[in-house]
């Protein structure tokens, strides 16, 4: 009887000495590839989406929408394989989000979008001062895979302190290796706020547009060029930006009478936190344990920031989760002061790990059921070697897909 291109293959195995050892292998390389694929929790799909922010200092929601918005949307909806486009329209600024189609090769998709946005740049008229478009890519991997809420029972404490821990925490909780995008959400920043007086502006002679101009000039820095001298180039850097409260307090914004007027003689000069754009509040219910200092104070509602760690293409959501999770323990009492708690809110790496077993089970299951039905129906010699078969056959495909770069998710 002539054998087909299997049966040869078979027949060729079936009494070599290396058939053995070749199973062995083989079984070893899945076991391998069980313990180092990484697991995540999103799919390694290609879902490719980008902001575009456009900038028109001084015009109205409306201006924006019908100069900026509308057109921008015409012409992003012309480039291949997007499928929606949708705008934001603000005093100032025009936000856009473009959604490609699902499975869009991001390199691809984000090039073509590049092309079409700086290749039509002519479509605002130059005078307006509409500035240009600033991209930001987004995609699957920026999906945190740890959020970690930082939150205090202490009623002299708000987000503005609680901002201060979380950037400290960013710093700190980079050096993990894996990490790709550290933020914080509803932290408000440190900003230095002027409230301009009218009448002691009056009495002095100047105006706003004098302000301005004095505030633009004194806050710039450029380059004066360099000296060259002993063999050596020394860069020149004519200004400085203002740093500090007192600097721009002392800042020079006029003359009145031959005398120095001072921004502080015509404004109240503050240092804190900005107006929030956005809140977060961290909720605990009756269960809460109480707290030695604060009692039952600690339960209801917080003021609160979310610190956010998203991972890079490819890495384990499982081991850089657990490094994130015991790095904050280490750094509660040095960077975390006491008064201030950190829960972690979501961890993507318990719940890709719980995935993972899950999938492993189902396979040890499914493998273990086809041998019993083959034991029953055709005896134990049989089932062996369907058993060692199968076995062997989805041990050395789960290397397979490892070493394409393929994930456990």
């Amino acid at each position: 009887m002539k054998l087909g291109l299997s049966g040869a293959i078979a027949q060729r195995f079936q009494n070599s000495e290396i058939t053995p050892l070749l199973a062995l292998v083989g079984l070893l390389m899945g076991v391998f590839a069980v313990l180092i694929t990484p697991r995540e929790e999103e799919p390694q799909i290609d879902v490719t989406f980008a902001n575009v922010f456009i900038a028109y200092p001084g015009a109205s929601a409306r201006e924006i929408e019908q100069v900026v918005s509308t057109p921008v949307e015409q012409i992003l909806d012309e480039i291949e394989g997007v499928e929606h486009v949708y705008s934001i329209s603000r005093p100032g600024l025009s936000a856009l989000t473009v959604q490609f189609e699902v499975g869009q090769p991001r390199t691809e998709a984000l090039v073509r979008l590049y092309n079409k946005l700086y290749s039509n740049q002519d479509f605002l008229p130059d005078n307006l001062g509409v500035l240009a478009p600033i991209i930001k890519p987004k995609g699957i991997d920026d999906v945190p895979i740890v959020s970690i809420t930082l939150w205090t029972p202490d009623p002299t404490r708000g987000a503005f302190e609680l901002g201060q821990v979380a950037h400290a925490l960013e710093a700190e909780l980079k050096r993990v290796a894996g990490t790709r995008d550290i933020y914080t959400i509803g932290a408000p920043e440190q900003v230095v706020e002027v409230r301009l007086d009218p009448a002691r502006l009056a009495g002095h002679g100047l105006a706003l547009d004098d302000l301005r101009q004095a505030l633009l000039a004194a806050n710039a820095s450029t380059d004066a060029g360099q000296i060259i001298a002993n063999n050596r180039s020394i860069a020149l850097q004519a200004g400085s930006f203002l740093v500090t409260p007192e600097q721009i307090a002392e800042l020079v914004v006029g003359l009145h009478n031959g005398t120095p007027v001072y921004l502080a003689d015509v404004a109240d000069i503050s240092y804190g936190a900005e107006q929030p754009q956005q809140y977060v509040w961290f909720a605990t219910g009756t269960a809460w344990p109480k707290d030695d200092n604060y009692g039952d104070a600690v339960r209801g509602e917080h003021p609160a920031v979310t610190l956010a760690i998203a991972k890079k293409p490819g890495e384990n959501a499982v081991l850089i989760a657990d490094q994130l999770v015991n790095r904050l323990e280490q750094l509660r009492g040095a960077l975390i002061p006491d008064g201030i708690e950190a829960t972690v809110t979501r961890n993507y790496g318990i719940t890709a790990n719980d995935k993972a077993q899950t999938l492993i089970k189902k396979l040890i299951f499914a493998t273990s059921a086809v041998i019993v039905l083959v034991l029953l129906a055709l005896g134990w010699r049989e089932a062996l070697i369907v058993g060692t078969a199968v076995i062997i056959t989805l041990t050395i495909t789960l290397f397979a897909s490892w070493a394409y770069g393929f994930t456990l998710n």
